[in-house]
């Protein structure tokens, strides 16, 4: 059984990634490792953004004495929502794009995407959530390995429902009419940006 480390203290991806790869992998987050360093996502893709993190990650966990506690692999996952009427963004910067220092909540991204896009109607509000994941084997030499996966759809006109986290009650995938938020964990780790990178992701360690 892979013993994943991901390369971030985000315990809703670590739950939704494990959720989709199963009982054969574990995932943990880098809060079991309080002092790891903060990766800068300075990167102007998400690949570059995920491959940056899975490789820093993955050299500063060689350099430490695990012991029992030494995952197999580093998980690095970059992903965010990019929408066509906005010529992509926000983009990498869509964890932050209400500004501020860091992250910034998910109420503030959500507000400020519906302020941007206020007036525009149905039709052109056709956005894509992104996702690259990069693998990589601990130590200073390490390499990233990426997968890649897009879900299309449009952002609604209002927020809608109480599940998922960030833009998912604005982001409605082609073929629903629900945002992720109202549809489910379920629905939504079949047909996500992230599904479709990890399903990848499996097929690699499958064949391998």
């Amino acid at each position: 059984m892979p013993r994943l480390i991901l390369a971030s203290r985000n315990a809703h991806k670590a739950e939704e990634i494990s959720a989709i790869l199963g009982d054969g992998f574990t995932v943990q987050t880098l809060a079991k490792f309080p002092t790891a360093p903060e990766v800068v996502e300075d990167g102007d893709t998400f690949a570059a953004n995920a491959v940056k993190k899975a490789t820093e990650t993955a050299a500063w966990l060689g350099d430490q004495a695990l012991g029992q506690a030494r995952p197999d692999l580093v998980l690095a996952d970059d992903s965010g929502l990019a929408v066509d009427a906005l010529g992509g963004a926000p983009g990498v910067r869509s964890a932050r794009y209400a500004g501020g220092d860091g992250n910034a909540p998910d109420a503030a991204n959500n507000a400020k995407l519906l302020r941007e896009l206020d007036g525009v109607p149905d039709g052109n509000r056709g956005a894509q959530f992104q996702c690259v994941l990069a693998l990589a084997a601990l130590g200073q030499a390490a390499e990233a390995v990426t997968f890649d996966g897009i879900c299309r759809g449009t952002i609604a006109q209002a927020q809608s429902g109480q599940g998922g986290f960030g833009y998912d009650p604005l982001f409605i995938p082609d073929g629903h009419n629900l945002s992720f938020a109202e549809l489910g964990r379920d629905v939504k780790n079949r047909i996500s940006h992230r599904a479709r990178a990890l399903a990848k992701l499996a097929g690699y360690f499958a064949l391998n």
